[in-house]
């Protein structure tokens, strides 16, 4: 009776396993058919959205590639800090996520009673079509943290060990 037992819970770990790692494989398919709809939805359709800095909008960020982060749900939303408004159609936001992360390119903070963090190295340049629907208003303070951590991370490599100071492109000189 017991090796039946072990026989069962050994056949039944294994069909979990192979299920979620099933799962992963299908969920790294992504449908960019569908996204490709959606925002041909918003290009076609939409007005964009008033919008001030400091502001945070669900923001239909689409389904990206590699490490960008996508959005959610039908409308494949995120919600994102407006950091700079360019004008009535186009601004830089940065990509919001309730998952904390310690790093420099991240920034966590408190908005309406909730833990946030601000995925700083994906700043992205956004139409004010893609905005869905007002959040709130941060903080001057924590906007002011936000967009002075962000400028240092674009401008200053020292701060960034990781990477190799620029240089400059090698060139052929000719005399090959």
């Amino acid at each position: 009776m017991t090796g039946f037992k072990l026989t069962n819970i050994i056949r039944h770990v294994n069909s979990y396993i192979f299920h979620r790692f099933l799962g992963k494989l299908i969920g790294m398919v992504k449908d960019f058919s569908k996204w490709h709809k959606v925002k041909s939805v918003i290009e076609s359709d939409k007005q964009p959205s008033p919008f001030r800095e400091r502001e945070i909008w669900w923001c239909s960020i689409g389904l990206n590639i590699g490490v960008e982060a996508d959005g959610k749900h039908d409308t494949f939303e995120r919600p994102i800090l407006i950091i700079r408004k360019f004008n009535k159609d186009m601004l830089w936001g940065i990509p919001l996520t309730t998952r904390s992360k310690d790093t420099k390119y991240h920034l966590k903070f408190t908005f309406h009673e909730r833990e946030s963090t601000a995925i700083l190295s994906q700043l992205k340049t956004l139409s004010g079509k893609r905005l869905v629907r007002k959040i709130g208003k941060l903080g001057r303070k924590k906007f002011d943290q936000i967009r002075k951590q962000t400028v240092e991370l674009a401008v200053n490599r020292k701060a960034d060990t990781k990477t190799a100071p620029f240089r400059e492109p090698r060139v052929p000189s000719g005399n090959m």
